[in-house]
């Protein structure tokens, strides 16, 4: 493994400003060493020989399961309609959401 922390407090302090976060000195010793470990694990993982390896998404060969697509009677419209708390203009009635208008 190489070393733990490769970063500098002055290092994690710019970054924050970038990211407009304010760290109190606790913090940036605490991110310090962990954004440090994550960077030595990363490098760890970059310097493995991947040559011929082919790069995959899943360790297994996946293949959805789906039913044909083919076109069958729909439900009456108006048994529907009729099943409904509340309906409108011939289609369903709800209430508002989010406070949208009327």
């Amino acid at each position: 493994m190489s070393d733990p922390s490769p970063l500098t407090k002055q290092e994690v302090v710019h970054v924050a400003g970038l990211a407009r976060l304010e760290l109190s000195e606790d913090e940036v010793e605490t991110f310090t060493a962990q954004l440090g470990s994550v960077l030595s694990h990363a490098a760890d993982i970059s310097s493995l020989d991947l040559e011929g390896l082919v790069p995959m998404a899943h360790p297994f060969d996946l293949e959805n399961i789906l039913r044909s697509d083919v076109p069958t009677a729909s439900l009456d419209r108006d048994e529907l309609l009729a099943a409904a708390p509340s309906v409108e203009a011939g289609r369903f009635k709800v209430g508002r959401i989010l406070g949208e208008a009327p």
